[in-house]
């Protein structure tokens, strides 16, 4: 696993940013396929229809994202997860504190909500009070639920695929600093 510091083996291609909700993945996707040019995918506007519900060619659509020679998008969605995995040529894990990404998931969840942004599909995001009356389908309870997701899953992929790059960012500074580095001194 490489830290935020050290050089890439290579420029990568196809890229996949995996980290908790609230931990910054979409954005610093978008970031890092404006530094790579990759064409960045936001995974949600595929798997999401309208009423939250999965568009049922969510599995097709990610299908044909990663049959292209560079990519760019988040490590989300169990169905889809390995497949995607089996494409990538670098792994970006943002693991901040928990505390940080509950912190930005719930400035998220309220920006939204009170200004009524438009997301995926014309989805706006719920009611606050769903915290409380509707905990299975809550982000700020899916954030504190899967909180320590990647801290199992990523050392997995590192044992099982030793020759996938991975670059963990353990802080917003760390991300910020490895956004830079791929500016300043860009893979070849």
């Amino acid at each position: 696993m490489l830290s935020a510091d050290q050089p890439l083996p290579h420029r990568p291609h196809r890229v996949l940013v995996c980290g908790v909700s609230g931990s910054g993945k979409t954005t610093l996707a978008a970031r890092l396929g404006g530094i790579l040019g990759l064409p960045h995918t936001d995974i949600d506007s595929l798997h999401w229809g309208p009423d939250w519900t999965p568009r049922p060619q969510f599995s097709d659509d990610v299908d044909a994202l990663i049959a292209g020679d560079e990519w760019i998008t988040e490590w989300s969605y169990r169905l889809v997860r390995e497949r995607l995995l089996d494409r990538a040529d670098l792994l970006v894990w943002i693991d901040h504190p928990f505390r940080v990404t509950l912190q930005r998931a719930a400035r998220r969840a309220i920006r939204r909500r009170v200004r009524r942004e438009v997301l995926w599909s014309g989805n706006v995001e719920p009611p606050l009070h769903t915290f409380f009356t509707r905990p299975d389908d809550n982000i700020l309870r899916w954030t504190i639920a899967t909180r320590d997701k990647y801290r199992r899953r990523v050392p997995e992929v590192a044992a099982e695929r030793p020759e996938l790059p991975i670059v963990r960012l353990a802080s917003p500074a760390e991300a910020a600093g490895f956004a830079h580095r791929l500016i300043t001194d860009p893979p070849r």
